[in-house]
């Protein structure tokens, strides 16, 4: 479903600045992660954007949206290239040279690539530039390594065909309750989604972003990427998704739900009108964003989430990996171990 970017020759390798056409930029995006408006978002949180693009014969092709972040009380960044195309050697380069000059300490790179081979490291993945920049695979990286994906071209017929019985059962148990889903993409529907995320996240101990950080996205999304739907019960809100529909591809990054009504089932209807929803509006796939392997076990963390998603009858997929570009070595090594003592602590 995704593919390694295509080779073009005389590729050029160019700083965009903030006037930049912001249409063209997100035609050559790979991901959400990576469109002018989120790097908009993220300006709009004190964070620092950077934003390259690669050009063949002043065309377009190909952008990186990398983020730097300051850590606390010192005059360190640590850099951030999340769901890119694969980024060449001169890209590389420029990051490294970049990540020097906001003295970061590396710059994570997780491409939005699909790999077919298993135990691939970095020193393969980046092979022509071990002798010039480190890189290594991440410690600990920021996305799941794997998701599951619903190819939306097929018909409504064999999607539900698709579906784990039981998952096919429960959407019938919530139709027949009478629950009612309602796309409320405006401050109303947000603050609903808000309210049922952060009960979510406080019920199942999960260390989500904090409400300024869902607020600035949504903000900045809302009018062409965001959207918010919610599903009621007796006037109730049982349950809110935040997807984002960009380039023909659906994601499910956050949602919330209520321990209220839960003989109803409404979560798995709310899942069944949004993959309709974004069909409707011209999605060919469903990147339910994250998830644990095919193979996971049934009693680890996320287990859960994984085990519902994976009702819909999509795709396992695994993703290429995590990478830290290493630009200040001694200092990144010490970084680590302060990351897993601060693990251990909390």
């Amino acid at each position: 479903m995704c593919e390694v970017q295509n080779e073009y020759a005389n590729m050029e390798v160019k700083i965009l600045e903030w006037e930049f056409d912001k249409e063209e930029f997100n035609r050559a995006s790979s991901h959400p992660l990576q469109s002018w408006e989120w790097g908009e978002a993220r300006k709009q949180m004190g964070i620092d954007v950077l934003r390259i693009g690669e050009f063949q014969k002043d065309k377009l092709i190909n952008v990186f949206t990398i983020t730097f972040h300051n850590i606390p009380y010192t005059s360190l960044t640590i850099g951030y290239l999340p769901r890119s195309v694969m980024p060449k050697d001169e890209l590389l380069k420029k990051i490294h040279e970049e990540g020097r000059r906001r003295n970061a300490i590396f710059v994570k790179i997780e491409p939005y690539i699909v790999t077919e081979n298993k135990n691939l490291k970095a020193e393969d993945t980046f092979s022509n530039l071990k002798f010039q920049i480190s890189i290594r695979t991440s410690p600990h990286p920021l996305f799941p390594k794997w998701t599951q994906m619903i190819d939306l071209t097929l018909p409504e017929e064999k999607l539900l065909a698709n579906m784990k019985p039981k998952t096919r059962y429960n959407i019938r148990v919530a139709q027949k309750h009478g629950v009612i889903i309602k796309e409320m993409t405006n401050n109303v529907g947000f603050e609903i989604f808000s309210k049922l995320y952060f009960t979510t996240t406080s019920r199942q101990k999960y260390h989500g972003h904090n409400d300024i950080y869902h607020r600035t996205i949504f903000e900045t999304l809302k009018k062409d990427i965001s959207h918010i739907f919610i599903v009621f019960y007796k006037n109730i809100p049982l349950a809110a998704y935040h997807v984002f529909l960009f380039n023909k591809v659906l994601y499910y990054p956050y949602g919330g739900s209520s321990e209220e009504h839960k003989e109803v089932m409404a979560s798995n209807l709310l899942m069944w009108e949004v993959m309709n929803f974004g069909k409707k509006h011209g999605a060919k796939v469903f990147d339910m964003w994250g998830s644990l392997p095919s193979n996971y076990n049934r009693s680890a963390p996320w287990s859960g989430f994984t085990r519902f998603k994976e009702g819909y009858g999509g795709e396992f997929v695994e993703f290429l990996g995590s990478y830290d570009m290493i630009i200040n070595r001694y200092i990144y090594y010490l970084y680590n171990i302060v990351y897993k003592l601060r693990r251990l602590i909390l």
